[in-house]
């Protein structure tokens, strides 16, 4: 009888820290809000639409009838996944449908923790763990310029993934590995060109999270920036690295690759439409010549 009874308070005893460890788990995934306080700052809607070009937003929020960089970013069209199906939202100031009823401070959390404004972990399709890198002004200014869009009532669809509901609470543990490492600086031995390149790559462009490989838990690998991987829909082939482009023969300087970046293939540069480059050149072409010169000395920096 001693040891039955001993062999149920044992039991009992584990099945309370079992209880408490998925309490404690169960609380450390919760989606909440950062309650930071944003910058006085007045946005400029007109910087916020080099911020969405930059991050070419329409080519993942577009409607399943547009395509490239045409349309409003109402979102529909799917995007596929090795882990299932997923439908980018509507970006219109929509109240039911899009931003429309959202603050600021919704927004940026959005942006930058993949915390949704009721409270859900966004699935890292969206692609936070670069977007966090943005200044506080620039997302501010993106925010703006999404708020003078015209509202389009686009209803949204939930991820076709396996377990959605135990997919976000993962994730919320997930970020706490994933947006663990520090946010972008300027380097002070590099020129302000460079900086702003490596900004545009590294925040808005969020170019990373396709050209960087991810290592077993699914966090891009820094350690191999850049260097290519699988591609993130789960197609045949992988993207392709960015480093030594210039010492590969791919391009012969910051001008040429300003040029390809500017007009891809139209001008015989090749690779500009494999693997959703063509959105994305698209997109780049609309940007300030500035900016794609920065873009370029940055990329051809990367060994």
């Amino acid at each position: 009888m001693r040891l039955i009874s001993r062999a149920k308070g044992v039991a009992a005893g584990l099945a309370i820290i079992a209880v408490a460890a998925a309490a404690v788990l169960f609380a450390l995934a919760a989606a909440r809000p950062s309650g930071r306080i944003l910058p006085a700052y007045d946005p400029d809607p007109v910087r916020g639409e080099v911020m969405y070009h930059a991050g070419g937003c329409i080519s993942c929020h577009k409607s399943s009838a547009t395509s490239g960089v045409m349309g409003e970013p109402t979102g529909g069209a799917p995007f596929q996944t090795p882990v299932g199906t997923f439908w980018p939202g509507n970006l219109t100031p929509d109240p039911g449908t899009g931003v429309g009823s959202w603050t600021a401070e919704q927004f940026v959390d959005a942006m930058t923790r993949g915390v949704s404004p009721d409270r859900r972990n966004y699935l890292p399709a969206f692609p936070y763990t670069s977007y966090r890198n943005m200044r506080d002004e620039d997302l501010l200014d993106l925010w703006a310029y999404l708020r003078e869009l015209e509202p389009v009532r686009s209803p949204g669809h939930a991820p076709d993934i396996p377990m959605l509901g135990l997919a976000r609470r993962a994730v919320g543990l997930w970020k706490r590995l994933a947006l663990g490492k520090e946010t972008f600086r300027p380097d002070p031995e590099q020129s302000d060109e460079w900086n702003r390149g490596a900004y545009l790559v590294n925040g808005p462009g969020h170019c990373g999270e396709c050209h960087t490989p991810r290592n077993v838990l699914m966090i891009p690998d820094e350690r191999r920036a850049f260097a290519g991987g699988p591609h993130p829909s789960g197609e045949k082939g992988e993207v392709p690295s960015l480093l030594d482009l210039e010492a590969r023969g791919r391009y012969s300087g910051v001008s040429d690759l300003t040029l390809a970046l500017q007009f891809g293939e139209t001008l015989g540069y090749d690779k500009f439409s494999s693997g959703g480059m063509a959105d994305v050149q698209m997109n780049l072409a609309l940007l300030p010549e500035d900016d794609l010169r920065a873009i370029a000395e940055y990329l051809l920096s990367l060994e």
